[in-house]
């Protein structure tokens, strides 16, 4: 841990989801850093009272130096918020409340106020509802740094996996696949290794993209034209690069132990894999922005808020990480 408390932003997202009940299940705990929560704080005191936890909210004060968490209260930077509050009802006239509170946080991610910004889960479908065009967490993220290139990673304790393209029908994954796409994902992906998580020569597998990585070129060709030459010339600037592998024998004790992140071809290829091995404590992690985000794995579980049902573990985790990636280390 560090050796005093860092200052944390937390966006609890979708007003009518699960992203408030996590923060106030979590309030029940101590903290060793101080977590300042972008709700509603007429949303946090329904939740906790629907939830029958205890809870007491102190305003944010930027002059004053960051606290270890108390049991039972959370610090609050008050979010205005402009429609319903039921849990799992959706209302669409919350969505300038959600991006409000991501802009205003992110901001004080890229001016230092906030060590790094663990997000909670919103609901993409119902900002889309109020006329506001949106595609997700790290699109938007991205716009607000300015940063054109970003990689998503998830990560479960033991296995890092990120991704060379993200949500594309598989028809269409072998065209996004191009030499220039593959080096500048591994570009940012070995830089934040080393400039995130403090490993100076971190040890990257990439998966080839077909069955047995083309087998020779039998199963495909994009591991022999473009995958192996790639890894080659960036082995040659002193990157730590083993590939193309196979993915069906990448995913095993011998070969993970000595890899500090995997590089998968497209969603499914990898993804399935650490969430069975880490289902309910893994964490979305956005590379190549300016800031530290996290985020908790899972959707706003419009069925479960209000009920004390929400798991912790994705939450637990993302700020977990967030801690680790502000201090430099890859624990």
């Amino acid at each position: 841990m560090a050796c005093h408390p860092l200052r944390l932003a937390y966006t609890a997202g979708e007003p009518a989801g699960i992203g408030a009940d996590l923060i106030i299940q979590l309030a029940q705990q101590p903290r060793a850093h101080e977590l300042v929560v972008f709700a509603s704080r007429e949303l946090l005191i329904e939740r906790a009272a629907q939830l029958r936890l205890p809870l007491t909210l102190r305003d944010y004060d930027a002059e004053q130096a960051p606290t270890s968490g108390e049991v039972g209260e959370l610090v609050v930077l008050d979010q205005k918020i402009t429609g319903t509050t039921q849990a799992g009802r959706l209302d669409s006239r919350n969505a300038p409340y959600i991006l409000d509170a991501l802009r205003r946080a992110t901001q004080g991610c890229l001016e230092g106020e906030f060590a790094a910004l663990v997000t909670g889960p919103l609901h993409k479908g119902n900002i889309n509802e109020a006329g506001i065009p949106f595609t997700g967490h790290t699109e938007f993220l991205a716009a607000q740094c300015g940063t054109e290139k970003v990689v998503m990673m998830l990560a479960t304790p033991g296995l890092r996996v990120a991704l060379a393209t993200t949500h594309l029908p598989l028809r269409e994954v072998s065209d996004a696949l191009s030499a220039e796409r593959l080096e500048w994902v591994l570009r940012i992906l070995h830089h934040d290794m080393q400039q995130r998580f403090g490993i100076a020569s971190p040890r990257i597998l990439v998966c080839g993209l077909n069955p047995h990585a083309g087998e020779g070129g039998h199963l495909g060709s994009e591991e022999i034209e473009l995958i192996a030459p790639l890894l080659e010339r960036l082995r040659s600037e002193g990157m730590t690069l083993f590939g193309p592998l196979p993915a069906d024998t990448l995913f095993t004790p011998r070969y993970l132990e000595k890899a500090d992140a995997i590089l998968a071809m497209y969603h499914d290829q990898g993804l399935p894999v650490l969430k069975h091995m880490g289902f309910g404590r893994a964490v979305n992690i956005t590379l190549g922005l300016p800031i530290i985000r996290t985020s908790v794995d899972h959707g706003t579980a419009l069925e479960l808020a209000g009920t004390g049902m929400a798991e912790l573990g994705s939450l637990e985790y993302a700020i977990e990480v967030a801690q680790q990636m502000a201090s430099g280390r890859a624990d």
